[in-house]
């Protein structure tokens, strides 16, 4: 993709992508792209579908009927990123979707959980049953009980296989954090 086509690509989304939710600000832009270009650097694909589907997978842009080219596999891609959103069905979709669930693990993904949760105004953990071993998990309830039903297991809603390798890695240390968290909350 042409150097000064994706600056205005950049430039435009910063533009449009809203301040006021840190766990989908334009940081967490920069980083679906940039996971979407490491992907990409390993399983193909073409860039000028995927640089702006990972920079605008949050806010839509284009009028449905937008006679520019590619814009309707743009519009695909974005569309895959969604919770609820389409299963991809080709590369560049698949490439985009999954640089944004890359999100969903790590110490970055520890951030934005927290972040979001204080927005949302939900607790941290259930003070009675933290870890849900004798009750249902409810992750619009509790944040930690969101790492047990979606970010521990986000590799498995993956379809390519580099970043399926970057979350079994990163994976890890959601592991490791709720291990420590465990630890500190028996007062260890």
């Amino acid at each position: 993709m042409d150097t000064k086509i994706r600056q205005n690509l950049i430039s435009e989304a910063k533009k449009r992508i809203a301040a006021d939710d840190p766990s989908h600000d334009f940081t967490h832009t920069q980083r679906v792209l940039e996971n979407a270009l490491n992907i990409a650097k390993k399983e193909g694909g073409d860039l000028e579908i995927i640089i702006p589907a990972a920079l605008f997978h949050d806010l839509i842009t284009y009028p449905k009927n937008d006679p520019r080219e590619k814009i309707s596999k743009v519009e695909q891609a974005i569309l895959g990123t969604s919770p609820h959103g389409l299963k991809p069905t080709f590369l560049e979709a698949k490439i985009v979707q999954d640089a944004d669930l890359l999100e969903a693990t790590g110490a970055i993904a520890i951030m934005r959980t927290f972040a979001s949760s204080g927005k949302m105004n939900r607790p941290f953990y259930s003070p009675e049953d933290p870890f849900a071993q004798k009750r249902e998990l409810d992750d619009l309830a509790y944040a930690v009980d969101l790492f047990y039903t979606r970010l521990l297991n986000a590799d498995e809603r993956m379809d390519t296989l580099a970043a399926k390798k970057i979350a079994k890695r990163r994976i890890k240390f959601l592991q490791q954090f709720l291990a420590e968290f465990q630890e500190e909350l028996q007062g260890k």
